[in-house]
């Protein structure tokens, strides 16, 4: 399995034991509330909205809630008005970072961020730094006991995917990010679950992080950016083998 699908995995699973729903809710009502600024507030004519608005409701947010959020977008409540900043650097072993947020208080956020990077081993870079290291795709991961190979790479690539791997644990599902929510509704019609479905940043290539001492150093820095109240999303080169994962985990 990929670097990427094994944390896309880690994260999936992190989430559904992660008691913090409040946190999440916050995190979510805000990416609504600029998805429906940026985009309009219909769901039909605004994917990005519509994606987050799934997730907020497989997280079983209230609907009344993600209808505030989307209302304050849209300017028909009053609400905080959210700036949308990606930070880049690097992580312990060189490995790199993307950080993407939502503040509504830029000088603040910097800070934080860049003292969360200091204090775990990483620094801040430039913009435009690590990012060239990344392709915005969809992804999705499927375990192989849930269907046949033939049959889920079919209904995959005939629903427009750009990709589908396989290794002894998954199949792996890449596709442009306009095609994702065709593939994953191809995906879910017929019958299959994945373990991960998401649009994210994939890297080119990974960084190999062999020792257990230095895997827990990089998780300890990923997990400190996630916690923070305006990162969205934490997108990170790195690829630890299954074992320590499970190491660490236990």
């Amino acid at each position: 399995m990929s670097g990427h699908s094994k944390w896309a995995t880690i994260k999936h699973k992190k989430g559904a034991l992660d008691a913090k729903r409040g946190a999440l809710f916050t995190k979510l009502i805000k990416e609504i509330t600029v998805a429906a600024k940026n985009g309009g507030g219909s769901l039909d004519s605004n994917p990005r909205l519509r994606t987050v608005v799934q997730k907020a409701k497989d997280a079983n947010m209230p609907a009344d809630n993600i209808d505030r959020a989307i209302k304050k977008g849209t300017g028909e409540l009053p609400g905080v008005i959210y700036e949308e900043i990606t930070y880049e650097g690097y992580g312990p072993g060189g490995i790199a970072i993307l950080v993407d947020s939502l503040t509504d208080n830029k000088n603040r956020t910097t800070a934080e961020i860049r003292n969360i990077l200091e204090k775990k081993g990483g620094s801040m870079s430039g913009a435009g730094s690590v990012s060239w290291q990344f392709s915005k795709k969809g992804f999705l991961s499927v375990r192989k006991d849930v269907i046949e190979e033939d049959k889920l790479m079919s209904i995959a690539l005939d629903a427009g995917a750009a990709d589908f791997t396989s290794d002894k644990e998954v199949y792996e599902i890449t596709t442009e990010p306009q095609d994702f929510e065709r593939v994953k509704k191809a995906v879910s019609d017929a019958g299959v679950t994945p373990d991960s479905a998401e649009v994210t940043m994939i890297p080119a290539n990974s960084v190999k992080v062999a020792q257990p001492e230095a895997a827990k150093t990089i998780l300890a820095l990923i997990e400190a950016l996630e916690e923070h109240d305006d990162v969205q999303n934490v997108y990170a080169n790195f690829d630890i083998p299954n074992e320590i994962l499970q190491q660490l985990a236990g």
